[in-house]
């Protein structure tokens, strides 16, 4: 097992000048959009809902390039195929994950967007806190958000340091630089530096993926040959290449539950909500779960990486460079650079939402419900900005100190701590049913009991348990929100069979569900709600 930054950047690699030339060209035009933005409708940066969602403005386009690039990152591209390369056909669940998650978004969020944008709400610690008039639930879920943040920004500088390292180019000092430009157009322009940028790097990713899921292929003969290829190397253990399901109960079991745990987790994370709560109306979100599963194809194309580096035997010291090896090995020089800067650019942008999200969480969760309540919107704007530059150097240390093997470990840890606000956000997005102290309860048991039995397999993603005397090895976020909702629907159970009826959850439920189901929100230009 590999521990820290060390170990992932481990593997030397010659300088390429040709390759490294275009890669600062890319990244110096998108480091240019990135402070550009600013310019780009115009808007007063000094308030909260303009810094940190944009001004609620963007629509069906800009929300899905947004989007697209705040959930398919260096994780897609790094990551998954990684798994793929190392663990064979379990690295696919990202596949059917992708696929489970847009219906059940198109669902909720819309319903989330309405009542947020009626309300003023930022965040979805803002949304819990107004639901259950509960201060304290509400920080407890900012506290979940920006725990759950940090190794997800980790995994994007892990990606860049990938890269960066495949280039030749040593030490830290690199990714600090890069961790500087990100911080300071993300401090100047906010949610619409990312969102300028996402444009360029979709394009850029698109172009790096159909030229290497034609070209790569012909090179080993065909796709027939490359599976034959995979299979002679593979050792017999491992499931055959283009088997997208493992082989056996127990991986697949593991497989089902990853799956099932991250689509529920995908939207619950800070950024995911603040890409959302960024869109124009409600019908926009609605277009945009219908329409983004156009990145799962192109999701299925990059996992194919992983075999294509087994089939061209790829021997990297460490998962992480497989693609980066492969790539080395096979394109010209040019391209090399064109495609690690894709893969850059792709870190960049979920990085810097991530960042802005973190920083809102903080700002109206923390710093104005506890420190300082009467702070006006300039005030909230600028420590959003600070804090979106510490929430960096949080995931720098991250990387530094946490053992992680495959880059996509940190991912699903951070999933592990997210799922655990599931029962407040989602389910009190239908009911006020469950007792706000209740689901306090719930939550503790699940963020120590996932983080026990994550540590406890050095943050491997699954906990091997025994179930009525059968073993099954799964995801352990499932197995946390599993033990959190039994909590959570038996110490309701007990309270309000003990307790007097809240005569105000009955109106305030009322009220909520003829809000959520399509009462008109404030029309542009009169100023929303203070959360």
């Amino acid at each position: 097992m590999s521990t820290g930054l060390g170990a992932v950047v481990a593997e030397a690699h010659e300088t390429n000048a040709t390759a490294l030339a275009v890669f600062i060209a890319l990244f110096a035009l998108v480091t240019g959009l990135g402070f550009a933005a600013v310019r780009w409708r115009r808007a007063q940066l000094d308030h909260l809902d303009e810094w940190g969602l944009g001004g609620r403005r963007f629509g069906t386009v800009i929300t899905w390039f947004l989007l697209g690039g705040d959930l398919y990152t260096a994780y897609t591209f790094i990551a998954v195929p990684a798994l793929v390369f190392g663990m064979g056909a379990i690295g696919f669940f990202a596949l059917p994950y992708t696929i489970i998650v847009y219906p059940l978004v198109f669902i909720v969020m819309p319903r989330l967007w309405s009542v947020c944008r009626a309300n003023g709400y930022v965040t979805p610690a803002d949304f819990v806190r107004g639901r259950y008039a509960s201060k304290q639930l509400g920080l407890l879920v900012a506290i979940t958000g920006l725990l759950a943040t940090m190794p997800y920004i980790a995994l994007q500088l892990v990606g860049m340091q990938v890269v960066l390292a495949a280039l030749g180019v040593q030490g830290d000092w690199p990714l600090i630089i890069a961790f500087a430009i990100l911080a300071a157009y993300t401090y100047q322009s906010g949610l619409r530096a990312p969102a300028l940028i996402a444009f360029a790097k979709d394009a850029l990713i698109y172009i790096t993926i159909l030229v290497a899921v034609i070209y790569i292929p012909s090179k080993l003969g065909g796709y027939g040959a490359m599976f034959d290829a995979a299979e002679n190397a593979l050792p017999t253990h491992k499931p055959k290449p283009g088997a997208l399901i493992p082989v056996g109960a127990d991986a697949q079991i593991a497989y089902a539950t990853l799956a099932f745990g991250s689509a529920l987790a995908l939207f619950l994370y800070p950024h995911a909500i603040t890409a959302v709560l960024s869109a124009k109306s409600a019908q926009t979100v609605r277009r945009n779960t219908a329409l983004l599963p156009a990145y799962t194809f192109l999701l299925g194309l990059i996992a194919l990486l992983g075999y294509m580096a087994i089939a061209r035997g790829i021997k990297p010291t460490n998962p992480n460079f497989a693609v980066p090896d492969l790539f080395l090995n096979v394109f010209p020089p040019w391209f090399v650079g064109f495609a690690f800067a894709a893969i850059a650019i792709g870190a960049l942008v979920p990085a810097a939402v991530m960042s802005i999200a973190a920083a809102n969480l903080f700002t109206r969760s923390i710093y104005k419900g506890y420190l300082r309540p009467n702070a006006d919107h300039a005030d909230e704007a600028r420590i959003a900005k600070i804090v979106s530059l510490v929430v960096k150097l949080g995931a720098l240390v991250i990387i530094i100190t946490l053992p992680t093997k495959y880059a996509i470990e940190l991912q699903l840890l951070g999933g592990v701590w997210i799922l655990q606000t599931l029962p407040a956000i989602v389910v009190g997005l239908y009911t006020r049913w469950l007792h706000r102290w209740a689901l306090v309860a719930g939550w503790a048991v699940g963020m120590i009991l996932g983080t026990l039995m994550a540590q406890s397999q050095d943050f491997a993603p699954t906990y091997p348990l025994e179930l009525f005397g059968t073993k099954i090895n799964a995801y352990t976020g499932v197995i946390a929100l599993a033990a959190n909702l039994v909590v959570t629907v038996g110490l309701t159970l007990v309270l309000r069979r003990s307790g007097p009826a809240d005569a105000a959850d009955e109106t305030r439920s009322q009220d909520f569900d003829e809000l959520a189901e399509g009462a008109e929100p404030p029309p542009r230009g009169v100023p929303l709600p203070v959360a």
